[in-house]
C-alpha cells in the first residue's frame, strides 16, 4: 500500500440506487445540452475522487477499476500533482511554447528522454492527446524516411482523428460513417494467442511470418515509413502478444530502415509493472508515443525518439497552440515524482499479484470466461459462449452493468465487445481490490 494521502474515505458506500436521483437530474440536463454522439458507460456524475474511490453527487462511493481509462494512475487529486498545478496556475497558465517557452516543457522532455526505453540520444515533443502524439509520430517517420506507407495491426486502437481512425481496426463506434480515411495505411494480423487459428503455440512464429509476407507483397519494404503497434493492445481487448514477437518486429524494421513506433499511450507510466510495457522484453522503439497516465488527469501527450528522427522535421513542423501547456507539464512532473517516490511500478506488480489469481479462479468456475490475460495493473477477461470462442458481448455488458449497480466501476473493450478490462489506480489499497473482486464474482454468479 502506498503512502499517498486521500481526502476521500477509502471504502465502498452505496446510499442510493446507481445512478441516483441527482445523477439522473444531471443526465437530463446533459441530454439537453451535450451531443448524443458523446456517450458515457456509467452515468453517475462525479463530485470527488481519490485513491481507489469515486464519489458521485448522490454521495455514493464506488470502487474505481477504470482510472479514467488508465489516466489517473497516481490517483485523482494526487498531492504532488495538486501542489504542482496550484503553484503553476498562480504563476501563469499559458504562453504557447512556440512563442515564449518555459522550463516545465523542457523538464518534461528531459524526463521522457530519461525514462523511455533505450540509452541512445533522444529528443521529445509535447502535444495534447494520444491521437495527436500518434499523428505526429507518423509525420516524423515519413519525414525521416522519405516514405509514406504505415503498417498497423488487427485489433489496434490509435485514436479518433482522421489518420488515427485509419490506423484503428474497430469500426463501431470509432469509424462508422466518418470516412474516407487517410491513405497509405495497411493492416496485418496481430499475434493474438487466444484467437490464433492454429493455437497459441504457433502464434508468435506464424504472426511474424504473415507480417513479413504482407509488408513485402502488399506494400514493399522500401515504401514503408513505419510500423506502429501497442505492446499490449488496449481497446482491442488487452491482447498480449507472445514473448519475442515485438522484438522480432522491431529488429526486422531496423534491418529495412523502417521506423518502429511503440504506442504506449495506455501501457506507459508504470501501468504494466515497468515504466513502459516494452521494458518487459527489452524492446527499444525508435519512436514512442505517450499520454494518459503521464499527467495525473491533465491533457498532455508526447513523442520521444531517436534524435536523428526527431530532428529530421523542419523548424515549425511540430507543435500546436496548447501542446505542452505549462499547467499540464507541472502536473506531469508531479505525477512522475509520485511514480518514482511511491514505486508505482512495484504497486502495479502488487495489484497483479492480488487480482490475477482471483480472475483465474473465476475462470475456473465460469466456462464463459475464455481467457484471462494482461500484465501488472492492466488485466482483462474475454467472455465467450461456453465451449467455444464465439464472443459473448451480451454477457460482458450484463456483468459490467451488475458491477456498476453494486458500486464497482468497470470498463469493457475488445474488437467484439466481449472483454472486461481492469485498470485500477496504482495507489489503490489491497482491501478495495479484494472488495472489488468480490463484487465482480457476485456479478458473474448472478449472470453467467
Amino acid at each position: 500500500m502506498t503512502t499517498t494521502a486521500h481526502s476521500v474515505q477509502q471504502r465502498r458506500d452505496l446510499r442510493t440506487e446507481i445512478p441516483g436521483p441527482r445523477s439522473r437530474e444531471l443526465h437530463a440536463r446533459r441530454s439537453a445540452a451535450v451531443s448524443s454522439g458523446v456517450s458515457s458507460g456509467l452515468p453517475i456524475y462525479v463530485e470527488r475522487a481519490g485513491g481507489g474511490i469515486v464519489v458521485d453527487v448522490d454521495g455514493n462511493q464506488l470502487i474505481d477499476f477504470g482510472s479514467g481509462i488508465a489516466v489517473v494512475s497516481v490517483g485523482n487529486a494526487a498531492p504532488r500533482v495538486v501542489d504542482a498545478v496550484q503553484q503553476q496556475v498562480a504563476e501563469f497558465t499559458h504562453t504557447c511554447f512556440m512563442v515564449t517557452p518555459y522550463e516545465g516543457y523542457v523538464a518534461v522532455a528531459e524526463q521522457l528522454n530519461e525514462l523511455t526505453p533505450g540509452t541512445h540520444d533522444k529528443r521529445s515533443a509535447l502535444f495534447n492527446s494520444g491521437a495527436e502524439a500518434v499523428e505526429n509520430a507518423i509525420k516524423i517517420a515519413r519525414t525521416a524516411t522519405g516514405r509514406s506507407a504505415v503498417i498497423a495491426f488487427d485489433h489496434a486502437y490509435h485514436g479518433r482523428t482522421n489518420l488515427t481512425m485509419a490506423l484503428t481496426a474497430k469500426n463501431m463506434p470509432y469509424k462508422q460513417g466518418f470516412g474516407p480515411f487517410a491513405g497509405e495505411v495497411y493492416r496485418t494480423p496481430m499475434a493474438y494467442p487466444f484467437r490464433w487459428p492454429t493455437g497459441p503455440q504457433h502464434c508468435a512464429d506464424e504472426a511474424f511470418e504473415m507480417f513479413v509476407s504482407n509488408v513485402h507483397t502488399q506494400v514493399g519494404e522500401t515504401n514503408t515509413a513505419a510500423v506502429i503497434v501497442e505492446p499490449i493492445q488496449g481497446e482491442g481487448g488487452f491482447v498480449v502478444p507472445p514473448p519475442g514477437f515485438l522484438a522480432r518486429v522491431a529488429d526486422w524494421c531496423r534491418t529495412h530502415g523502417i521506423v518502429f513506433i511503440a504506442d504506449e499511450i495506455q501501457t506507459g507510466f508504470c501501468r504494466t509493472g515497468d515504466w513502459f510495457a516494452c521494458d518487459a522484453e527489452g524492446v527499444v522503439p525508435d519512436l514512442i508515443t505517450t499520454a494518459k497516465g503521464i499527467a495525473g488527469g491533465l491533457p498532455l501527450a508526447g513523442v520521444t525518439g531517436r534524435t536523428e528522427l526527431m530532428d529530421s522535421v523542419h523548424g515549425g513542423g511540430l507543435g500546436g497552440t496548447y501542446g505542452g501547456n505549462p499547467v499540464a507539464c507541472a502536473a506531469a512532473l508531479g505525477a512522475i515524482e509520485t511514480m518514482r517516490t511511491e514505486d508505482l511500478c512495484g504497486a502495479a506488480q502488487r495489484i497483479e499479484s492480488v487480482m490475477a489469481p482471483r480472475l483465474h479462479a473465476l475462470a475456473g468456475e465460469h466456462p464463459a470466461i475464455g481467457d484471462v490475460r494482461g500484465r501488472g495493473a492492466m488485466l482483462a477477461m474475454e467472455l465467450v459462449e461456453p465451449g467455444t470462442k464465439e464472443p459473448d458481448p451480451a454477457l460482458t455488458a450484463a456483468v459490467a452493468a451488475a458491477c456498476h449497480r453494486d458500486g464497482l466501476v468497470t470498463l469493457t473493450a475488445g474488437t467484439f465487445g466481449n472483454v472486461l478490462r481492469f485498470l485500477p489506480p496504482l495507489v489503490i489499497g489491497d482491501e478495495l481490490l479484494t472488495e472489488g473482486l468480490d463484487v465482480l464474482a457476485a456479478a458473474f454468479a448472478a449472470n453467467a
